[in-house]
């Protein structure tokens, strides 16, 4: 299969100076900034080559610092989930059928914020109904929060899918 067309095998992650993980990038990208003189090689994988000896790298770093603004990872379903593990706060479940609750009900005030809101599965959703989990008798097995960054979630996807084990490192707060 041609490199450019395997699913996560492409894309290298992109390191500042300061081996603060910034984005990530393609492997055709990641060899421009390195040509130009703009990125080292900190990793690469030894099954992929390109022309004789080159191997194709999945970790580079910027050889200047960058300032980046902080963005915000929005609140929405798929990243709540993605943050939950795809499994229920409530009873453990990790299938299809699952939806989002939120902790305080909207109706009774609760807002669509990342500590506000779980992932439950639609039994466990439809039991507790408009109601507080305390109200409801039904215990979180974690206590929601803010995730650390979009970057971390695209990186967490790609070690998660058995690609690019060797982000671990770089990747702070990974579980």
């Amino acid at each position: 299969m041609p490199l450019n067309r395997r699913a996560g095998m492409s894309q290298v992650l992109v390191l500042n100076a300061s081996y603060e993980p910034l984005n990530i990038t393609t492997w055709r990208r990641a060899l421009v900034m390195m040509m130009k003189g703009k990125a080292e090689s900190l990793e690469q994988d030894s099954s992929r080559k390109i022309r004789h000896d080159t191997l194709l790298p999945t970790v580079i770093r910027l050889n200047h610092f960058v300032r980046v603004p902080l963005r915000e990872l929005p609140v929405n379903r798929k990243n709540v989930l993605h943050r939950d593990s795809n499994c229920c706060q409530y009873c453990g479940y990790s299938g299809e059928k699952l939806s989002i609750d939120h902790i305080i009900p909207k109706s009774r005030g609760g807002k669509d914020t990342w500590e506000n809101v779980t992932t439950a599965c639609l039994n466990c959703n439809l039991k507790k109904g408009n109601r507080t989990p305390k109200e409801a008798d039904m215990a979180l097995t974690q206590t929601p929060h803010k995730p650390m960054s979009s970057l971390r979630f695209e990186a967490t996807k790609q070690i998660n899918a058995g690609f690019h084990k060797e982000w671990k490192k770089y990747v702070i707060g990974w579980n």
